[in-house]
């Protein structure tokens, strides 16, 4: 549907450039002004139908190539996952089961190096949402997990084939299969710690997608841990040391996977969560507990070696855990997916896995199981 807000976008300039003419010589040639030229390509002026086949002729090229309209999606009906901050707020979206579903990119994923860019702009009842992105929506699957090299996987299918996209979006393991489930994502992350004959990330999300077919797929292997100052000022050893007086404490949010490992590591110690000062101080994420720690406004937070590393602080290991992906079986032919898969594969990958700090990819891409 075309609109009043239609506007006419202008690729003369680089055209022009790759023909290697200046704006005086494109001029000349189709009997205008240099200016009439810098006024087209600035989107002041946008030339009769006689001027712009003459352009064209004369640059070798389709008029369409030269002048297109940039037309607004028409609003189409989504469902937010989460409250939006603000009314016209900013979503990335993502179509899943034939719905679109869209995030909020305000709050803590407005920046990180820079803005994200948006699929969408939501609009005043938070029901709709007008499209900026077109036809890339139906070649995206959207990931939710909690494992910062996601951004790795992502960045390395959209090197590998530019026509799909996997965004990444940062969960909990409970949370990321609690949205699978729902039909919110197409995958979801989860890092459980094993106990004993027990394959813990392929138990849960049997529990958490019962009646799905899916398939769970490694990904890497990471240590998770105690966060701590340079130089571990404290001389915090290990979870028991956080109950001494004074250790200030961040914690994760129930369904964390590295809560439930801090929660299984105070158990066999016989530590009550009550005795640790900071036990009830819950953040969303791993960066976030980095920064409490690097700002010295705790003493400890649960994070990863590689989190630590990057901000510059300690670490004090508890375990090395393996991620998983959750790739339901409806998905696993969606182009986006076959990419992701293939890039699991790669040489490069594991590669670039291994040179963080932390982490190990000999299991990467091993297909750990099926549900159900």
């Amino acid at each position: 549907m075309k609109t009043d807000k239609d506007q006419v976008v202008c690729n003369l300039r680089s055209i022009r450039k790759e023909r290697g003419l200046s704006q005086s010589e494109l001029a000349e040639r189709v009997g205008v002004k240099r200016q009439a030229v810098y006024d087209m390509e600035t989107g002041r002026y946008v030339p009769n139908t006689a001027l712009a086949l003459k352009i064209a002729r004369e640059l070798g090229c389709r008029v369409e190539t030269l002048f297109a309209l940039d037309e607004l999606e028409e609003k189409k009906p989504i469902t937010l996952v989460e409250k939006a901050e603000a009314p016209n707020a900013r979503v990335s979206v993502a179509s899943v089961r034939d719905r679109l579903v869209a995030y909020p990119l305000d709050g803590k994923w407005l920046l990180n190096d820079g803005f994200q860019v948006a699929d969408g702009l939501l609009s005043q009842d938070s029901g709709q949402v007008q499209l900026l992105s077109g036809g890339a929506i139906d070649k995206k699957v959207l990931l939710l997990g909690c494992d910062p090299a996601f951004a790795i996987l992502g960045a390395r299918a959209s090197l590998r084939t530019a026509d799909v996209a996997v965004q990444c979006r940062f969960a909990s393991s409970r949370l990321a299969l609690e949205r699978v489930a729902a039909g919110y994502a197409h995958i979801a992350g989860t890092h459980l710690h094993n106990v004993p004959a027990v394959e813990s990330n392929l138990c849960f999300a049997r529990k958490m997608l019962p009646g799905t077919r899916a398939m769970v797929v490694a990904f890497s292997f990471f240590e998770e841990g105690l966060m701590v100052a340079r130089g571990n000022p404290r001389r915090i050893l290990s979870v028991a040391d956080l109950a001494q007086e004074g250790i200030r404490f961040v914690n994760r949010e129930p369904g964390a996977a590295l809560r439930s490992l801090l929660d299984d590591r105070l158990a066999q110690a016989g530590i009550p969560g009550d005795a640790i000062a900071g036990y009830d101080k819950l953040l969303p994420s791993h960066n976030l507990c980095a920064q409490m720690v690097a700002f010295c406004m705790a003493d400890a937070a649960l994070g990863l070696r590689a989190v630590a590393a990057a901000y510059g602080l300690d670490f004090v290991p508890m375990d090395a855990v393996r991620c998983d992906l959750v790739i339901p079986a409806e998905f696993m032919e969606l182009p986006a997916v076959k990419v992701l898969l293939d890039v699991l594969q790669s040489k490069s990958l594991r590669d670039e896995l291994s040179a963080l700090p932390g982490y190990e990819s000999s299991c990467t891409g091993k297909v750990i199981g099926e549900i159900p």
